[in-house]
Protein backbone atom coordinates (compact mmCIF):
# COMPACT_ATOMS: atom_id res chain seq x y z
CA UNK A 1 0.00 0.00 0.00
CA UNK A 2 1.40 3.49 -0.84
CA UNK A 3 1.62 5.98 1.68
CA UNK A 4 -0.90 8.43 -0.41
CA UNK A 5 -3.45 5.25 0.14
CA UNK A 6 -3.06 4.35 3.36
CA UNK A 7 -3.41 8.53 4.25
CA UNK A 8 -6.86 8.47 2.54
CA UNK A 9 -7.91 5.17 3.98
CA UNK A 10 -6.67 6.57 7.98
CA UNK A 11 -8.94 9.63 7.12
CA UNK A 12 -11.99 7.48 6.03
CA UNK A 13 -11.34 5.45 9.63
CA UNK A 14 -11.55 8.65 11.73
CA UNK A 15 -14.42 9.79 9.73
CA UNK A 16 -16.92 6.77 10.54
CA UNK A 17 -15.74 6.77 14.17
CA UNK A 18 -16.95 10.55 14.33
CA UNK A 19 -19.84 9.51 12.41
CA UNK A 20 -20.73 6.62 14.94
CA UNK A 21 -20.04 9.03 18.35
CA UNK A 22 -21.99 12.11 16.47
CA UNK A 23 -25.07 9.50 15.69
CA UNK A 24 -24.84 8.49 19.47
CA UNK A 25 -25.28 12.13 20.60
CA UNK A 26 -29.00 13.62 21.56
CA UNK A 27 -30.58 16.00 19.26
CA UNK A 28 -29.75 18.82 22.31
CA UNK A 29 -26.08 17.91 22.54
CA UNK A 30 -25.76 17.96 18.60
CA UNK A 31 -27.01 21.53 17.67
CA UNK A 32 -24.24 22.36 20.96
CA UNK A 33 -21.62 20.89 19.31
CA UNK A 34 -22.64 22.20 15.80
CA UNK A 35 -22.25 25.59 17.38
CA UNK A 36 -18.73 25.01 19.49
CA UNK A 37 -17.61 23.54 15.86
CA UNK A 38 -17.75 27.22 14.41
CA UNK A 39 -14.93 27.67 17.19
CA UNK A 40 -13.23 24.69 16.09
CA UNK A 41 -13.88 22.19 18.77
CA UNK A 42 -14.40 19.06 17.47
CA UNK A 43 -16.07 15.84 19.30
CA UNK A 44 -13.15 13.58 20.84
CA UNK A 45 -15.79 11.72 23.00
CA UNK A 46 -18.71 10.37 24.70
CA UNK A 47 -18.58 9.47 28.49
CA UNK A 48 -21.39 7.08 29.68
CA UNK A 49 -22.36 8.48 33.38
CA UNK A 50 -24.55 5.96 35.39
CA UNK A 51 -27.66 6.68 33.27
CA UNK A 52 -26.33 9.87 31.15
CA UNK A 53 -23.76 10.91 28.45
CA UNK A 54 -21.51 13.24 28.06
CA UNK A 55 -20.01 14.79 25.22
CA UNK A 56 -15.92 15.59 25.62
CA UNK A 57 -15.40 18.43 22.64
CA UNK A 58 -11.56 19.50 21.98
CA UNK A 59 -9.83 22.52 20.38
CA UNK A 60 -6.04 23.14 20.66
CA UNK A 61 -5.58 22.98 24.54
CA UNK A 62 -9.18 23.53 25.36
CA UNK A 63 -11.79 21.13 26.31
CA UNK A 64 -15.68 21.64 26.44
CA UNK A 65 -18.13 19.51 27.54
CA UNK A 66 -22.43 19.19 26.55
CA UNK A 67 -24.57 17.20 28.66
CA UNK A 68 -27.63 15.47 26.81
CA UNK A 69 -29.83 18.50 27.35
CA UNK A 70 -27.49 20.63 25.28
CA UNK A 71 -25.58 22.75 28.13
CA UNK A 72 -22.00 23.55 27.40
CA UNK A 73 -19.38 24.14 29.38
CA UNK A 74 -16.28 25.50 28.63
CA UNK A 75 -14.07 25.01 31.51
CA UNK A 76 -15.12 21.88 32.74
CA UNK A 77 -13.48 19.92 35.72
CA UNK A 78 -12.21 17.23 33.39
CA UNK A 79 -8.65 15.54 32.84
CA UNK A 80 -7.60 14.11 29.82
CA UNK A 81 -5.21 11.09 29.75
CA UNK A 82 -2.35 11.29 26.92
Amino acid sequence: MQAEEKIILERRERSSEKSMLWDRLSLAQKFSASSLGKFGYELSFIRKEKDHSIAVLTCNSGIAIITEDGEIDTSPDITLRD
